[in-house]
């Protein structure tokens, strides 16, 4: 191994080692309910965001790209707790249905050019249009991608765990 691959080498390891010393804020979350007393959920369509990372090594120029898609991350991690993604609004199931709000809140710098984004997401009961909790969390992870995923991760445990 030439001395240029390894000097690449320790800079990614360095790189991430800082990466993964960056303190994420604390997810917070507002419960005014329980979603555990709904059975369905509705979740507008989101925009899949692709992000990319990449180096050089040895004269070589390598990347690797990440998609993420915001509600199919949303709906995975809450079909797995036994909610039903419903495709749209029915007024025979409202009263256990829940309307899923998710946005990017904010970024935050961490030095050396790093940061984190962090998400918001809104559960709102479908007949009383009133907030039945929300949550906002940041991520940090190697892509933009990563970083989302990461948040909306942190912030649905945080509401599912109890």
């Amino acid at each position: 191994m030439t001395n240029e691959i390894k000097s690449d080498i320790n800079i990614n390891i360095y790189s991430l080692a800082i990466i993964s010393c960056v303190n994420l804020k604390p997810v917070t979350a507002i419960k005014n309910g329980d979603i555990k007393d709904f059975k369905y959920i509705y979740i507008s369509q989101t925009k899949s965001l692709t992000s990319s990372t990449g180096g050089t090594i040895n004269g070589q120029y390598y990347s690797t790209s990440k998609s993420v898609n915001p509600r199919d991350v949303i709906t995975g991690i809450l079909a797995k707790q036994g909610y039903i993604l419903i495709p749209e609004l029915k007024k025979e199931i409202s009263n256990e249905t829940l309307i899923i709000n998710y946005g990017e809140s904010g970024r935050r710098n961490t030095g050396l050019g790093g940061y984190t984004i962090e998400v918001t997401i809104q559960f709102i009961s479908s007949t009383s249009n009133s907030i039945i909790c929300s949550c906002t969390a940041e991520g940090q992870g190697s892509t933009e991608a990563d970083d989302i995923r990461i948040a909306i991760t942190r912030c649905l445990n945080k509401i599912t765990s109890n």
